[in-house]
């Protein structure tokens, strides 16, 4: 090319990228003037009326803080609903890295209601440690539930998770020897493939063994039990996030493949009451409990969170006069700390007591009516390090679920959006774009590195304190920071007699 020639095509270039620059400007100016008159002329807005285009940053920038204060201005234990050394905890332990950190806590161990376990002065040897001892959920079933995992998978519907993030939880579960729960949802193809011990939930819908007046279907119930996977059913009465309202599935989530499993109609919202119809007392849980167990032939417990703790002397009463084989084979205790892909804020913010409340309530009431044996418990709500589990553990919990945990291993950024169908990391979401970036096989092994990591550190901490494995731990165990800096003992706290007695 001639130096003409290059003079001429450079030359050109520049009329041309002049030409889309004043083009770029005039449409921005056009916009600009679109925006303008039309915010003028509306009067439902007054940040816009009085302020025209430039009013509409406002939301924009009160849209976008949510996710830069994560990232750039909350410190590392201030956020909620999980801050971000919970979130870096769970994260470590899913890549199987070390979850070690250098010169000292970022903790507050001085503020009231911190949980701080009491070593002893003479630590369980490694040698002497042992893995979590087997549980029996059940005994008196035709076929009864045993097994040695602490933490578990808690209730996510296929629905609200999309098909590779009920992949990822199945197959990891197998890996990890725990329990994956199916959630209101039904039971899908993607809860079986994995080959992990399932629970299935009977909501207040419920779906996959309903008929078609939503009332329980005993012959759906007895082919969801035939699957051997399918080790119990939980009977879900209410939920942390939402207690007193049944769950939301919105229309653009109820696929064809999704309706089929749940027994409802496509591309409608999928409402489930605010409670079993058929259930309006102690005694109709109970005989709903005898009935699913008798179907099935599995261990059959019940989900609540608790509100008034009176409730539970009028339960426990109701089991005794009809006998200690009519309880619940478990309870699956939530905390007012759940969460839910969708719920009204009112409920979330102010219904319902906390897990830290409730639990020892519940262990408590089973033990001064002499069911604490028959009645395994499992708790639930915010439960993901190992200092919250091992907590539990020390109340009185068998088992502990969770939820978000698991979505934490699966890759949530805690976007905040998993009612919208436009989770950024194809967890909640039924977009097929969104989904191609959740790798099924690395997520699964993610899940098993949570659950093993977990129960790991949870070994530590109980072998801090005297005993060979965290099943041992009891109130004596841990203390509690008081308003005016001092300890009290857990033991002290919640006066368990049980408990005292199993001081090492």
């Amino acid at each position: 090319m001639t130096t003409h020639e290059l003079s001429g095509f450079l030359l050109t270039s520049l009329e041309v990228m002049s030409t889309l620059f004043i083009f770029t400007i005039g449409l921005v100016v056009l916009v600009v003037f679109v925006l303008y008159v039309v915010d003028v002329s509306q009067h439902k807005d007054a940040i816009r009326h009085n302020f025209p285009v430039i009013g509409r940053f406002r939301y924009l920038f009160s849209h976008l803080g949510k996710f830069f204060r994560q990232y750039f201005f909350a410190m590392d234990r201030e956020e909620l609903p999980f801050n971000r050394a919970q979130r870096e905890w769970v994260y470590g332990a899913t890549r199987d890295a070390s979850n070690t950190r250098a010169f000292g806590s970022t903790k507050d161990i001085n503020a009231p209601g911190t949980i701080v376990f009491m070593n002893c002065p003479f630590p369980t040897l490694d040698t002497d440690a042992v893995p979590p001892h087997p549980v029996t959920i059940g005994e008196d079933c035709p076929t009864p539930f045993t097994t040695a995992s602490i933490l578990n998978i808690s209730g996510m519907s296929y629905g609200a998770l999309s098909r590779p993030a009920v992949q990822a939880l199945s197959r990891g579960a197998f890996l990890a020897q725990c329990w994956m729960n199916t959630g209101e949802g039904g039971l899908s193809p993607w809860h079986l493939e994995g080959g992990a011990d399932l629970i299935f939930q009977i909501g207040t819908a419920k779906y996959g063994v309903r008929d078609a007046a939503g009332r329980l279907d005993e012959e759906r119930l007895a082919e969801i039990a035939a699957h051997p996977q399918v080790r119990m059913f939980e009977i879900k009465l209410s939920q942390g996030a939402k207690p007193g309202k049944g769950g939301i599935l919105p229309a653009v989530k109820v696929t064809e493949e999704i309706a089929r499993i749940r027994g409802i109609r496509p591309h409608t919202d999928s409402i489930s009451p605010n409670r079993h119809p058929e259930i309006n007392g102690n005694d109709d849980i109970l005989d709903m409990v005898a009935r699913v167990r008798r179907v099935t032939g599995k261990p059959t417990g019940i989900k609540l969170v608790l509100g008034d703790p009176a409730w539970l002397e009028g339960f426990c009463q109701a089991i005794v006069r009809r006998g200690a084989a009519s309880a619940p084979d478990f309870i699956t205790l939530d905390g007012a700390e759940g969460g839910s892909g969708a719920a009204p804020m009112s409920l979330m913010d102010a219904v319902g007591l906390s897990i830290r409340e409730a639990l020892p309530a519940l262990v408590d009431a089973l033990v001064v009516h002499g069911l604490r044996e028959r009645v395994r418990v499992i708790a639930s709500g915010k439960l993901i390090t190992p200092v919250d589990v091992a907590w539990a553990l020390c109340i009185g919990a068998d088992f502990v679920n969770s939820a978000r945990g698991f979505l934490f291993a699966l890759g949530c950024i805690q976007a905040l959006q998993c009612n919208r169908n436009t989770c950024p990391t194809g967890i909640t979401t039924h977009n097929p774009r969104l989904q191609a970036g959740l790798d099924v096989e690395d997520k699964a092994r993610r899940v098993a590195h949570y659950v093993k990591n977990l129960h790991r550190e949870v070994g530590i901490i109980a072998h801090s304190c005297c005993v060979p494995e965290p099943r041992r731990l009891c109130r004596c165990h841990a203390r509690v920071v008081m308003p005016d800096g001092r300890t009290l003992g857990l033991h002290e706290c919640h006066p368990d007699k049980v408990a005292m007695e199993e001081s090492p």
